[in-house]
């Protein structure tokens, strides 16, 4: 790209050394204790804890130290020696918080009490837990409960999602949202509907099997390090890895293995992706069917004599709707798929030649598929691709949603859905003897709706920064605080705790790694991984504070004082054993979790099943579907002059909403987080300067107004036409309304802006770090 010289970037790989001193300049203090070590020794490992970070494999073949960076980062992060107690709230208003950086929010470190708002001071002030309880109650009770909202982010255990969501439906209500409706909902959905199961088929060992991969969308150096091990060995092999990403992120294109001591010492680098094609935001549907086109042409050709490309008894056995779908693509023109993808015909064609000439394949894809206006139509058409060769259900192929939070996908599996034909009701309501609701809730674009129109009047949050991670954060703020009630559990402060109803409780929970002392002893929780594969967890380190209680009893807590007795309900007995807990899953889902107990430390988990990986398709048809797009763009807008895609992305130095710290080390960016990312040309084109500070405001053709301002220009290499800014500082720019289709997921990776030139001629400089070296936080 024109000027890449001299646009940010970082001359180092993923990993190596940069990975070290990334966990060392943060966490320093902590780094250096003995309990720390020996935590992050355990980490996922059979008979340790499960990493709170992402949710990427836990390998029953594993390395001495079997964490990454952001692993690593997020365990020090719930380790801190840092306190923020009841002297802290009483020094602050929120209204001064609110004021506060996300950053130095949690930087005041673990939350120790129980505390109650009060209107009267604007501060938070303690109390006990009995009381909370019982307050919390006798207002739950009072509303409709159709107007009450269970939002849980991705990292509570198996155990207590289970019963959270058995407490919503006693309540009377499906309002389950969670973190999933942000990111891979859309995955969800359109997995469900062409091979009839809503997650990845793959599991960990066919990353060692697979012949060729694709990858799509997905940030694997900063999301999921730790799959760079397996796809270092799969490049070492010569398995030739495929990327479509509009940035160029390091860790897909090279890296060194922190756990090499040869590679450490010599700086030997491993190239991990054979080809990197910049994709437009939006062209993936493009691509895919350029990939397809070429396929179906190698298909001709070889019929010619007498050979097949497509796996024809595959198709015919398995699957519905190619003959609408070849049509399609057939009819496509290469001109229409350069114009929306951003790539040339050859590049796309020597993309698909691999595909071609591989045996078995399997695609990977992140929120850079999911998190768009037609992210059905994205991952329906890599289904499609797949398909034509049989790439489903055979050792070494699938399709594979890299998940985010550390178990997302394992709430989703016991009971958190707001959709009740995903849950087995009539098991539960035969279990615990009474009428669980049968109608939708709500998911997290319609709980935002029902909060902005007024009839959500209460909101409890179960972790997460749920107030942070949605669109449209400044209309949400103002109503926000229109709510009657607010209740939020969590391990330390966010901004979600700032903004509060009339009525608001913020309730200090156990972290993972620390122990659980239940009446029965200690307590183990259970996870479940991206893989489909279910961990046990056992944390052993001594909790922040004597008056934190865990996530199940504050559940059980707040159930008992709400809901009626019922005999069939032991809400005390589960607190006093997880086990009991397990059981109760294990007769809800016992086709998933029978023996739960006895399997739950299974080294490298115990596979829950997956009925797609075993061509037993559970669709309409009773087949594997083939969809045909109804748009070659995934973006949902129209390009105009002066108009951008804009991406939202992750730093290095984050996960999700929580920011380490400001060094995006692999983007070659640090100190700050406020800039704007765009290439030489369009600067040109936009008569920018380098550090200009510059406003992105809406472009939304929904007439409210819409402005992020601050902005420092740097140059990136990105495709034209598009601006990459950070997450979540972009969302106020996201109309609630900018969301897939079919799953309403949340189109964060295509939104549309204008730059707004600040009036101000001053420059502001960007420090940027090219080399690999520790740099100071600022």
């Amino acid at each position: 790209m024109p000027g890449e010289e001299n646009t940010a970037h970082y001359d180092g790989p993923a990993g190596g050394w940069g990975s070290i001193r990334g966990i060392a300049r943060i966490f320093g203090k902590e780094w250096a204790t003995p309990l720390a070590t020996e935590t992050l020794y355990r980490q996922n490992k059979p008979r340790g804890f499960m990493c709170v970070s992402c949710s990427w494999s836990k390998p029953a073949n594993y390395h001495p130290f079997e964490f990454c960076e952001n692993g690593a980062k997020a365990t020090l992060w719930e380790l801190t020696s840092r306190r923020c107690t009841p002297d802290f709230f009483a020094k602050h208003t929120l209204t001064e918080l609110r004021n506060w950086k996300d950053y130095d929010l949690e930087q005041q470190g673990r939350l120790t009490h129980p505390m109650r708002y009060d209107p009267a001071t604007d501060k938070y002030v303690p109390c006990e837990w009995e009381e909370a309880f019982r307050e919390i109650g006798s207002e739950l009770r009072m509303f409709d409960p159709k107007s009450v909202v269970f939002y849980s982010s991705g990292r509570a255990s198996l155990e207590a999602s289970y019963l959270y969501a058995l407490f919503a439906r006693m309540y009377g209500n499906n309002n389950l949202p969670d973190s999933s409706n942000m990111c891979h909902e859309t995955t969800a959905v359109a997995l469900k509907k062409v091979i009839g199961a809503g997650v990845g088929t793959v599991v960990f060992d066919d990353l060692s099997n697979c012949d060729a991969m694709f990858f799509f969308g997905q940030n694997t150096g900063s999301n999921s390090p730790r799959f760079l091990h397996p796809l270092q060995e799969a490049a070492k092999r010569g398995v030739p890895i495929i990327t479509f990403n509009p940035v160029r992120e390091k860790g897909l294109e090279v890296f060194i293995n922190p756990q090499n001591p040869v590679e450490m010492l010599t700086g030997q680098e491993t190239r991990i992706s054979a080809q990197y094609h910049q994709v437009r935001p939006g062209g993936d549907v493009a691509i895919l069917m350029g990939i397809c086109k070429h396929v179906l042409a190698a298909d001709d050709e070889a019929k010619k004599q007498g050979k097949r490309v497509l796996d024809v008894d595959f198709i015919a056995q398995h699957t519905t709707g190619l003959e609408e779908f070849e049509a399609k693509v057939r009819a496509t023109s290469w001109e229409e798929i350069e114009r929306e993808s951003g790539l040339s015909r050859s590049d796309i064609e020597g993309a698909a030649q691999v595909y071609v000439e591989a045996d078995r394949v399997i695609g990977i894809y992140g929120m850079g598929l999911t998190q768009h206006v037609h992210g059905f139509e994205n991952i329906a058409l890599f289904v499609n691709m797949l398909l034509l060769k049989g790439n489903i259900g055979r050792d070494g192929t699938g399709i594979s949603p890299v998940r985010g939070h550390s178990n997302v996908q394992g709430q989703r599996t016991v009971g958190i859905s707001e959709k009740p034909e995903l849950v087995p009701l009539d098991k539960i309501a035969a279990q615990f003897g009474f009428e669980p609701p049968r109608d939708k809730g709500m998911n997290t674009v319609e709980a935002c709706e029902g909060i902005l129109a007024g009839t959500v009047k209460a909101f409890f949050g179960l972790g997460g920064n749920f107030v942070r991670a949605i669109p449209e954060r400044d209309r949400m703020e103002r109503a926000w605080t229109k709510m009657r009630l607010t209740v939020q559990v969590a391990t330390k402060l966010n901004r979600s705790h700032l903004v509060n109803g009339e009525i608001a409780y913020l309730l200090p929970c156990r972290g993972r790694t620390e122990e659980d002392l239940q009446a029965t002893g200690p307590q183990a929780v259970s996870i479940e991984d991206t893989f489909s594969c279910i961990h046990g967890s056992l944390g052993r380190r001594t909790p922040a504070s004597e008056s934190l209680k865990s996530e199940v009893a504050i559940v059980a807590g707040l159930a008992k004082a709400t809901l009626k007795p019922n005999p069939k309900v032991k809400w005390d007995e589960w607190v006093g054993d997880y086990a009991l807990i397990r059981d109760e899953i294990a007769e809800t889902y016992s086709e998933e979790f029978h023996d739960f107990n006895e399997r739950m430390w299974t080294p490298g988990g115990f596979y829950r099943g997956n009925s797609a990986r075993e061509r037993i398709w559970k669709t309409k048809s009773g087949k594997a579907e083939f969809t045909t797009p109804k748009t070659m763009t995934a973006s949902g807008f129209k390009d105009a002059p002066g108009r951008y895609r804009l991406i939202t992305i992750r730093s290095n130095d984050q996960f999700n909403t929580t920011i380490y710290g400001y060094s995006d080390r692999m983007r070659g960016i640090e100190g700050t987080r406020d800039v704007l990312l765009i290439n030489h040309d369009e600067m040109k084109r936009a008569n920018l300067h380098e550090g200009q500070i510059v406003s992105l405001v809406s472009d939304a053709e929904d007439g409210v107004d819409r402005e992020v301002s601050g902005l420092k220009v740097v140059p990136f290499s990105l495709p034209d036409g598009c601006l990459g800014a950070y997450y979540p500082e972009m969302n106020p720019l996201m109309p609630l309304s900018h969301h897939d289709e079919q799953s309403k997921t949340p189109a964060a990776k295509s939104i549309p802006v204008r730059i707004r030139a600040s009036a101000e001629t001053d420059l502001v400089t960007v420090r940027r770090e090219p080399l690999d070296h520790a740099t100071t936080d600022v």
